[in-house]
C-alpha cells in the first residue's frame, strides 16, 4: 500500500509479509494518536490475544505524535524527537499485544482540519480494503477532542466509500476524551475487558513519554473501566471488573445518507428526555 505521508510506516511484529498480514486481520482499530488503540480498543486486542483461532488485531494510528504534551524528563524533546519516540512506543505496544499489523500514517494533527482529512479518508479506505475486518473500533463522534472527531468521520467516510458488501458489519465508536456512560443503556455497546488486566497495564505503561511526561492515562483508563463496571447496573452485583462502553456506528456506515451529527446528538436528546422524565416523577415534592 502507498500512503500520503512519506512518514507512513507498516510494522508486522511477527514478520509475516505485508499482504498476508493484512488479509488475516479480523479486528481493526483506527485511532488518532499513539496509545489511543490501547485505551479505547483494548476489547479488540483482548479478543485476538494470543491468536487463539483465526482472530488478529490490526491497528492504525493516524497522526505522528509530534504535538503531544511534553513535561518532566521529556520537556526538552523537540517535536521531531517526540515523533520518533512515540512511534517506537507504539511499535513496542504492537509487539507486546501481539498485533497482526500496525500502520502509522504520520499525519500532523493540524492537517486534519483541512485537505489532509480527505487524504486520510483515502488512506483509510486502502487499509480497510486490504484488511476487510469484521469489526472496526474507532473514536465516537461525540468525543470532545477535535482530532478524534476528525479521525472518526474520516473512518466512517472511508467505510462508506467501500462497496456495501465490503463494509464491516460491526463498527464501534469508543470512549476516550468523553466517557460514554451517559448513553442510554439500550444504546451502549458493552465490552467486557475484565480478563488480562496485566496486559492492559503493560500496554498502557509502554507510553512513558505521556505518563511520565505528565498525563496519568494508565490510571485514568483503568479507573474508567472499573467505574463503568460498578455503575453500569444499580440493582445487581458486579458481573465484570472492567467495562468499556461504545457507540454503535454501524448504522452510519451502512446508510451513507445518515447524518453523523444528528445521529450522535440524538443520543444526547434521549438522555435529556430521560432526565426530564425522572425529575417529573417527583415534581410535586
Amino acid at each position: 500500500m502507498k500512503f500520503t505521508s512519506p512518514c507512513a510506516e507498516m510494522h508486522v511484529p511477527d514478520g509475516t509479509a505485508a499482504a498476508p498480514a493484512c488479509r488475516r486481520i479480523t479486528h481493526l482499530g483506527i485511532g488518532a494518536h499513539q496509545d489511543d488503540l490501547e485505551f479505547m480498543a483494548f476489547h479488540g486486542i483482548l479478543e485476538c490475544f494470543p491468536h487463539e483461532g483465526d482472530s488478529f488485531f490490526g491497528g492504525v494510528v493516524c497522526t505522528d505524535g509530534a504535538g503531544s504534551v511534553r513535561s518532566g524528563p521529556y520537556a526538552r524533546c523537540s517535536p521531531e524527537e517526540l515523533r520518533l519516540l512515540r512511534r517506537e512506543e507504539q511499535k513496542a505496544a504492537a509487539s507486546a499485544g501481539r498485533y497482526g499489523l500496525l500502520i502509522q500514517l504520520g499525519y500532523a494533527s493540524g492537517t486534519l482540519e483541512g485537505p489532509g482529512l480527505a487524504a486520510l479518508r483515502r488512506d483509510l479506505r486502502h487499509v480497510l480494503e486490504a484488511t476487510r475486518p469484521s469489526v472496526v473500533y474507532t473514536h465516537n463522534p461525540a468525543d470532545r477532542h477535535d482530532t478524534h472527531v476528525a479521525v472518526c468521520l474520516a473512518a466512517i467516510g472511508a467505510m462508506r466509500d467501500m462497496p456495501l458488501h465490503h463494509r464491516p458489519a460491526h463498527v464501534i465508536g469508543c470512549e476516550v476524551w468523553r466517557g460514554l456512560d451517559w448513553l442510554p443503556d439500550g444504546a451502549k455497546v458493552v465490552m467486557d475487558v475484565s480478563e488480562r488486566g496485566n496486559l492492559a497495564a503493560a500496554l498502557s505503561g509502554l507510553f512513558d513519554s505521556q505518563i511520565t511526561g505528565g498525563k496519568r492515562y494508565d490510571l485514568a483508563v483503568a479507573g474508567r473501566r472499573a467505574a463503568n463496571a460498578t455503575f453500569f447496573d444499580a440493582r445487581s452485583a458486579d458481573h465484570a471488573e472492567g467495562l468499556i462502553f461504545g457507540m454503535d456506528l454501524a448504522p452510519l456506515v451502512a446508510d451513507s445518507s445518515c447524518d453523523a451529527a444528528d445521529y450522535a446528538a440524538g443520543f444526547a436528546e434521549d438522555l435529556a428526555d430521560d432526565i426530564r422524565r425522572r425529575i417529573r416523577r417527583f415534581s410535586s415534592v
